[in-house]
């Protein structure tokens, strides 16, 4: 157990102290709730431990993880008994004990997280509902775990993405230019270095959206380097908007979709055109062609993950994820009436930030 010293007579202030006022009491149940974002053998269960000690007003309070260990607020008076009382709910996984010591498990679905262990007169009630607010909190930080380790699969699928076909083709026309047009040639495989660079290396969770117009525009130069005349490409992006911090390659896939999907497939030379401004408090970025298209049943279907274009579903769920449901992807089209992707994100949004 790890226990905290305290002064001679703070039980006695504790009995004594006034009951917190409301404002208090929610201040402290948020900051315990965020001292436990790691759980209860993170680097904040001491100070979890200290804002339930708090909540309760009771001379100590201990929070136990599923190894046995405690992390005290304030010193039990017998530790050798609370040890006891925790292995007892530990191993029963139902309240033991009674005031003044007192031990309630932690239960995250339905399963045993740990023990909240409390020294001192206080009402039962009050107890099992610290209890429940320590639980909400630990599932929480699960939920948020989860939810960062779904994030950084769909980022690696995203990378994981790189058609064979394109890459082959790609590295045949450098090789075919070797010869006639080395200089050519040179300036495709650095290129290409670029695109693979960007696609597979490792990076920060945000990046500049000036580096992400940039990989596009290598992208698209090997495009046309293998499309010849079939693809056309504008690009158009207004300055004030570059060192806007957006997801890591958010862009890429739309215009590989737009390539690929659109232009591709069609019978006569095609156009991509990437555009991207301030529009108020919002950047707005928007990847078309004027391909082949579809019905919006189907790119209804597409980012809602079905089908074969992943990509344009990992985009929107990052995107709805980082910045609320109203900022996904906005995908406008018709049958022979080609594509336009629209992604809005605002300018400036707290916790997106570049490394």
């Amino acid at each position: 157990m790890v226990a905290e010293e305290e002064p001679a007579g703070v039980r006695a202030l504790w009995r004594a102290r006034r009951a917190p006022d409301a404002a208090d009491v929610l201040a402290t149940a948020r900051r315990v709730a965020g001292h436990l974002a790691d759980g209860l053998s993170g680097p904040g269960a001491r100070a979890a431990a200290k804002g339930v000690r708090s909540l309760l007003g009771v001379p100590a309070a201990g929070l136990t993880d599923l190894s046995g260990a405690t992390t005290w607020a304030g010193h039990p008076s017998d530790e050798d008994a609370a040890r006891e009382l925790v292995s007892a709910v530990l191993h029963s996984e139902t309240p033991a004990g009674k005031a003044p010591l007192r031990a309630v498990p932690l239960d995250v679905d339905g399963e045993l997280a740990g023990v909240l262990v409390v020294e001192g007169e206080t009402p039962r009630k009050a107890v099992q509902e610290v209890a429940r607010l320590v639980a909400a909190a630990l599932e929480r930080g699960r939920l948020e775990a989860s939810a960062e380790l779904a994030a950084q699969s769909e980022l690696r699928a995203l990378r994981a993405e790189i058609s064979p076909h394109f890459v082959y083709n790609a590295l045949t026309v450098i090789a075919s230019l070797v010869r006639s047009d080395p200089d050519r040639s040179r300036e495709l495989m650095l290129d290409f270095a670029d695109y693979i660079r960007h696609s597979l290396a490792r990076h920060g969770e945000y990046t500049a959206l000036a580096d992400e117009f940039h990989a596009i525009e290598t992208y698209l130069a090997l495009q046309r380097a293998v499309l010849g005349d079939r693809l056309r490409v504008q690009i158009r992006v207004a300055p004030d908007v570059l060192a806007v911090p957006v997801p890591y390659l958010v862009l890429q896939p739309l215009v590989e979709n737009a390539i690929r999907h659109g232009i591709e497939p069609l019978g006569r030379p095609g156009t991509v055109s990437v555009r991207g401004e301030a529009e108020g408090n919002d950047c707005v970025i928007s990847v078309e062609d004027d391909g082949v298209g579809m019905p919006p049943a189907d790119a209804e279907a597409v980012l809602s993950g079905d089908g074969e274009r992943v990509g344009l579903a990992n985009v929107d769920r990052r995107l709805r994820s980082v910045y609320g449901p109203w900022y996904g992807l906005v995908v406008e089209t018709a049958p022979g009436a080609g594509t336009r992707v629209v992604v809005r994100v605002p300018m400036f949004q707290p916790g997106v930030v570049l490394p």
